[in-house]
């Protein structure tokens, strides 16, 4: 049978005067990377966006046409961006199963080719997307009047800010001894 917790022994929510006090700590943003902020205002541009066309065709009755486009555009600037954070704080989809059953020695050599490998991806996905970016030329959007090879820039960034990050988490992994493979627990500020 359940044990029921006593409500009175809880901590208080309500004063005495019949007031809510409740206190919050103080934020602290100094270890957002800067990838987050260009993402949410991303997010940011694309929520307005969005808002924007709702507003146009259900209030208006008369639908913006750019707004479905740019829509499109801005989610992908969110997500490439948006990825890179994923990178820094090491928490993509991986498969630890294996590491359990490996050796510590070839457990540490295999999770640092997975390293090497995610670096190699993400250079020759930046490499590969600048190539197309030259490909495309001045390929302009469909409704606006804009080159696409914006939206591949943003692309780009996103994939070398990964890259760039996936040589930051190697660093890490290096210098502590092991990695998040190794160790699921564990997390990228753990030293």
């Amino acid at each position: 049978m359940s044990k029921l917790q006593d409500l009175d022994a809880l901590p208080k929510v309500m004063g005495d005067d019949g007031q809510f006090h409740a206190t919050d700590e103080a934020v602290d943003l100094s270890g957002t990377p800067i990838e987050a902020w260009v993402a949410l205002l991303f997010f940011w541009a694309l929520g307005l966006t969005v808002f924007y066309q709702f507003f146009t065709r259900y209030v208006l009755n008369d639908s913006a046409s750019w707004t479905e486009e740019i829509a499109r555009y801005l989610l992908i600037a969110t997500v490439f961006t948006g990825a890179a954070i994923g990178v820094a704080k090491n928490n993509h989809i991986q498969v630890d199963f294996f590491f359990r059953f490996m050796p510590a020695r070839l457990s540490y050599a295999v999770a640092l080719l997975v390293d090497v490998m995610r670096i190699a991806f993400f250079g020759a996905a930046t490499f590969l997307t600048g190539q197309m970016m030259q490909k495309l030329g001045s390929y302009k959007m469909t409704i606006i009047d804009l080159p696409m090879n914006w939206v591949y820039g943003v692309v780009m960034a996103g994939f070398a800010a990964m890259c760039l990050r996936s040589i930051w988490v190697m660093r890490i992994h290096l210098q502590r001894g092991y990695t998040v493979l190794e160790r699921p627990e564990s997390e990228m500020t753990d030293r």
